[in-house]
């Protein structure tokens, strides 16, 4: 074997054992992709959709919240706030009331700064009309809720549908002053309705919370009660009280107009009346009797019906009053 033949057999060799151990190369391959801003990848972080911490229906009047009346106008209410990380938005808030009022299958809610029954919301409808033949009951009503990231909810909710007017129940009295039997300060006047009826249809802007006011006790062929403003300006519309004698008062008084002031709660279906400083001294009934209460049809009840002005007699056993 010639040389030039041995010498390129060991060559073949070593070319043969450094592919076997790995160190040979086949080849060398390089890649280069052109770059360009427009090539992004994004993914969407908002997954959840919006949900409503509060919602109600209240009447287009304002007051208690819950409560609606055949053929009256009512305001559906939400408080809406949408998740995620971040949020995407809120795109649209919508009502099917159409339980309530045909063909309304998505009333549109608008964002705002609004207030019903003493809560705040920030989404609320545009007036709407109760149906003319609801019957009492409960109704059925939904919300649906969309974020931009196109999440959406629907949140089934109930309102109470009351078509019955409110009635005067009873009228009482209590002693809580220095004579039975004599009107002064500290003795109460309780009215008690059929239902709770809407504070702010008392007092403009009252919520039933202890408020001030002056009682008046005026003399006549049967004395009467009713109550006025804390300033004594207008009469509240609470009607009148008739205390079934005349020998309450030989004057027109005033309880609250200075001193210490009367004060006016609502407890339920009960709105009490505590009397404050007279302008003078009453006098003691010097017999039993009973008294009536004519009320006033201003006031509602939470579904916006008003009040009946059939008058109501003192419950129980003719007494003193006061």
């Amino acid at each position: 074997m010639s040389r030039k033949l041995i010498a390129a057999s060991l060559l073949a060799l070593l070319a043969l054992t450094s592919l076997l151990a790995g160190g040979g190369v086949w080849g060398a391959f390089t890649t280069k992709a052109a770059s360009s801003a427009s090539n992004t990848i994004t993914a969407a972080t908002d997954f959840r959709a919006p949900s409503s911490s509060a919602t109600t229906i209240a009447k287009t009047a304002g007051g208690l919240g819950g409560l609606i009346k055949k053929g009256g106008t009512y305001y559906v209410y939400a408080n809406v706030a949408d998740s995620g990380n971040p949020a995407s938005g809120i795109a649209s808030v919508t009502a099917n009331v159409s339980t309530i009022t045909s063909g309304q299958t998505a009333a549109a809610l608008t964002a705002g700064t609004y207030t019903a029954d003493g809560v705040s919301y920030n989404y609320r409808s545009a007036s709407l009309t109760a149906g003319s033949t609801l019957v009492a009951g409960s109704l059925a009503y939904s919300l649906t809720l969309k974020d931009t990231a196109g999440n959406s909810r629907t949140e089934n909710l109930t309102v109470s549908v009351d078509n019955t007017a409110p009635t005067g129940a009873d009228i009482q009295t209590t002693n809580g002053g220095a004579i039975a039997g004599r009107a002064d300060a500290g003795d109460k006047v309780t009215f008690t309705f059929s239902e709770e009826i809407d504070p702010s249809t008392v007092l403009a802007g009252w919520t039933g919370a202890s408020t001030a006011v002056v009682v008046r006790l005026n003399n006549a062929t049967n004395d009467t009660v009713t109550i006025f403003n804390a300033t004594n300006a207008t009469q509240l519309p609470l009607g009148t009280v008739s205390l079934g004698r005349s020998d309450y008062t030989t004057a027109n008084l005033t309880f609250g107009a200075t001193g210490t002031a009367s004060t006016m709660v609502r407890s339920g279906n009960q709105i009490i009346i505590t009397l404050g400083t007279q302008s003078a001294a009453a006098t003691t009934a010097a017999a039993t009797g009973t008294m009536s209460w004519t009320p006033s049809a201003t006031v509602t009840d939470g579904a916006g019906n008003a009040m009946s002005t059939t008058a109501a007699t003192e419950s129980g056993t003719a007494d003193k009053d006061f």
